[in-house]
This record gives C-alpha cells, sequence and structure tokens, in this order.
C-alpha cells in the first residue's frame, strides 16, 4: 500500500521502499495533492502553489505535463495503476487515497481519540494515545519541500492541531501528576513561544506544585516582562488571577488547553 507521509519531510512508500521523486515543482504539486487528499485540487491552486502571482503564459500546459511526469512516477516506482490514484476530475485532479494512507489523517485521528479520553477522564490512555500521535511528527511538516502560498496557508491548522494535541497530553500528565517531569519540557516550549500564555500557566503550575514557588513567580514575572517589551500589554486575567494563586496557596489544579476557566470557578 502506497502511503504519504506529510508529518516532517515529505514522503512517498510503497511498502518499505521509498519513491524518490527530486524534481522540485513535482514534490510541491504531489505533496499539495497529498494534504488535499480525495478532494478536486482546482488547477488554478497548482498554478497559484508553483508560480504566486507571476505564472508564466505556459502555466496550464507546464503543470498538465507535470501531472504527467508524477503518473509516470506512479506506475513505474509504486506499481499503482496511474489512472487510479492520480485522477483528472475537472476542474482540476485528484489523489485518491485511503485516509489511513495519509499519516496527517492518522495523527488527527488519534488525536481526537486522545480529546476523547481526556473528556472521559482517562488520563493514562489519553497520554499514550496523544504520545504515539506527536511521535508521528518528525519535523515541521514538508521540511523539504519548497512551500507556495497555497501548501503554506494549509499547513498552518496542521500546526495547529499538532500544538493542540501536545496541549492535550500535557493536560493528561498534569491530570496524572506529573508536574516535576513536564518542567523541563516546559521551559523548552517557553522558550521557544515565548508570548504564549498557556504555556507559561502550566509551567508556573508544574513548579508551584513542585515546591518551587519562588520559580513559579519568577516565570510569570518573566511573562510580564515579555509582553509589556514586546506588546505593551500585562498577562491576561486567568494568568493575574493564578499569579495571586501562588502568591496565597501555591497550589492550583490542572487546566485545558481552553484557557483557565476552572480555576474561576473554584476560585468563586
Amino acid at each position: 500500500m502506497t502511503e504519504f507521509r506529510v508529518l516532517g519531510g515529505f514522503e512517498v512508500l510503497s511498502g518499505k521502499r521509498v519513491c524518490t521523486i527530486a524534481a522540485p515543482k513535482l514534490r510541491q504539486i504531489l505533496a499539495l495533492m497529498a494534504l488535499s487528499a480525495n478532494q478536486v485540487v482546482h488547477l488554478d491552486l497548482l498554478i497559484d502553489e508553483l508560480w504566486s502571482e507571476n505564472p508564466p503564459k505556459s502555466a496550464i500546459s507546464t503543470v498538465r505535463t507535470y501531472i504527467y511526469q508524477l503518473r509516470k512516477i506512479i506506475a513505474r516506482e509504486l506499481y499503482e495503476p496511474e489512472s487510479e490514484l492520480l485522477c483528472t476530475r475537472l476542474p482540476g485532479y485528484v489523489l485518491r487515497v485511503a485516509p489511513e494512507q495519509v499519516d496527517a489523517n492518522v495523527f488527527r485521528r488519534l488525536a481526537e481519540q486522545g480529546r476523547d479520553r481526556i473528556e472521559g477522564g482517562r488520563y493514562e490512555e489519553a497520554k499514550q494515545v496523544l504520545g504515539v500521535a506527536l511521535g508521528m511528527w518528525t519535523g515541521p511538516a514538508m521540511a523539504d519541500v519548497a512551500v507556495g502560498r497555497v501548501l503554506r496557508e494549509r499547513l498552518i491548522p496542521l500546526e495547529e492541531q499538532r500544538l493542540h494535541a501536545l496541549e492535550l497530553r500535557i493536560q493528561a500528565d498534569l491530570h496524572l501528576g506529573r508536574h516535576r517531569e513536564l518542567i523541563g519540557e516546559l521551559r523548552s516550549l517557553v522558550s521557544a513561544n515565548p508570548l504564549n500564555e498557556w504555556f507559561r500557566g502550566q509551567l508556573i503550575s508544574a513548579l508551584s506544585q513542585s515546591g518551587r514557588r519562588h520559580e513559579a513567580l519568577q516565570a510569570y514575572q518573566d511573562l510580564r516582562f515579555t509582553l509589556n517589551e514586546e506588546l505593551g500589554l500585562e498577562p491576561g486575567p486567568d494568568l493575574q488571577r493564578l499569579h495571586q494563586e501562588v502568591l496565597s496557596v501555591g497550589y492550583f489544579p490542572p487546566r485545558g488547553p481552553r484557557a483557565f476557566h476552572e480555576l474561576r470557578a473554584a476560585s468563586s
């Protein structure tokens, strides 16, 4: 069975054999088709992806030539009937595959299962499922593809889904009492996402619940300084309440990724 991997470097596999598609524009087209699997990709979108506002006069015929070349590679390297995998469907083309043949689809399914387990209070199962989902990522999506405007727009929600799955896995760990184990990872996430208040809140929580109140308070002050320097803003109301909670008792319960609504209920 042919597989398309987009969660990192773009790969096309037939069994355990990697199909090499070296030509940059062929990789670009097939990557877009894989990310849009089973949806018709309009010819105009392919032209926009490859050349943006400056397509050559021969753009339509050139794209058709690229599709022809991809079909030949599919037949030769993947042993797939070229007319069945990459099909013409006016006004464009469609890559016809089962959902599990594209790793992004498998990732989304696992992430949804993890979310459902958290909502059901099954935190250990959620942690395991979300760990598998996040482990599918080997780097930034399409890391070795020359990404144009269309692909870039379609990669944004995929990256947001990865971040959400990561937030859910952290939430599961907090519910399981793994605060100390999370501190290093959360420090790294805060460093990579200095304006992300949710990551900062979880770091403050993990430090506080590990008996490191001074570091928790310092993490809050670091965020306050960063927000003021970068945006001229103060931390949001939820983080301000969290700060007061740490000052008063040094502890607060785990929170989900959708802000800190539980804190309001606990303190009301």
